[in-house]
């Protein structure tokens, strides 16, 4: 079997796939469990919580952890490099980032994640969630024949993955894509991120911002404004407004021809979010924006379970 982790700063989950299965379309998915991001203990509680839900997805199918051919690990980030070996250094996660104001309930700045799985597991393939959702995206779902794409997120946090001349663009961290950290506004002291930036795209609209700025959480929001509440309605209309601008910044900064968008705020809303999405991308700059096609992940609230499995697949079919 293959083993599909994926960490969220709400979720880990973790899917077994078969090592036989054909790739040319998303395979099945043998088992899944999950369980929500453990924040609390010591900084190897991460990497452990990931080896004990992948002993129990193997506990279902009757096998052992030595079972596993490949694990790919879909997390997100930003990453650091400790000895060459990946850490999470999530806003979500690490309660050190922002401090108090957060209320995540650690001290942690990052987090080992590539050492101790290595070690447990033999060789791992991570990358950071959205890169590995872009990977996923443009091998099964809506980023199909694109060479000029990105994936966007809007979740717990915002990520992105980007594509170019057919080439996914990764850094020297593998960061590449945190548009989520970039500035969208200035001087609004309840728009804290927890990386401790203020008035960034994520302390403005991500999932985990909004009920300290705003004083209610995206669910509840979203469904008001799909009920006709007219204060609702202003504030979604704001938070695409924002994720517009971010939107418009990578295509007019990379030249893109299609974004996919998924991610649990996204998803669960789409009817509603992408013709605003759609609307405010094409307020700006013609020569820049005409033709941009916005589109729901193909592989809806599966991209995240299949992002690590295009991280170990594309790793496998480019050997000799």
């Amino acid at each position: 079997m293959k083993a599909c982790v994926d960490i969220g700063g709400t979720k880990v989950a973790v899917s077994l796939v078969a090592s036989d299965a054909r790739m040319t379309e998303p395979p099945a998915i043998a088992v899944r469990v999950s369980e929500p991001t453990i924040k609390h203990g010591d900084i190897g509680a991460l990497a452990e919580q990931v080896l004990s839900l992948i002993d129990a997805a193997c506990a279902r199918l009757g096998m052992q952890r030595a079972g596993i051919s490949t694990t790919g690990v879909s997390s997100c980030g930003p990453f650091v490099l400790k000895d060459d070996r990946i850490e999470v250094a999530n806003p979500n996660i690490c309660g050190g980032l922002a401090g108090s104001p957060r209320g995540i309930g650690n001290e942690w700045t990052q987090v080992p994640l590539e050492a101790p799985l290595c070690a447990a597991l033999g060789t791992v393939r991570i990358a950071n969630d959205a890169v590995a959702a872009l990977e996923a995206e443009r091998r099964w779902g809506a980023l199909r024949g694109s060479e000029h794409c990105a994936y966007v997120t809007w979740s717990t946090g915002v990520g992105v993955g980007l594509c170019v001349d057919g080439r996914v663009l990764r850094g020297k961290n593998g960061n590449a894509g945190h548009a989520g950290h970039s500035f969208v506004v200035d001087g609004d002291a309840a728009a804290l991120c927890g990386c401790g930036n203020h008035g960034d795209v994520e302390s403005m609209i991500a999932g985990g911002s909004l009920v300290r700025r705003i004083g209610t959480d995206a669910q509840s929001l979203l469904l008001a404004a799909k009920q006709g509440d007219v204060d609702a309605l202003r504030e979604v209309g704001y938070l695409c407004e924002v994720m517009g601008r971010l939107l418009y910044n990578l295509v007019a900064t990379l030249d893109l021809q299609r974004i996919s968008l998924g991610g649990s705020v996204f998803l669960h809303h789409a009817p509603l979010l992408l013709p605003l999405l759609e609307k405010e991308l094409a307020r700006h700059f013609p020569a820049l924006t005409k033709g941009v096609e916005l589109y729901v992940a193909g592989l809806g609230d599966k991209v995240g379970d299949y992002a690590a499995l295009a991280l170990i697949t594309e790793d496998e079919s480019s050997r000799p």
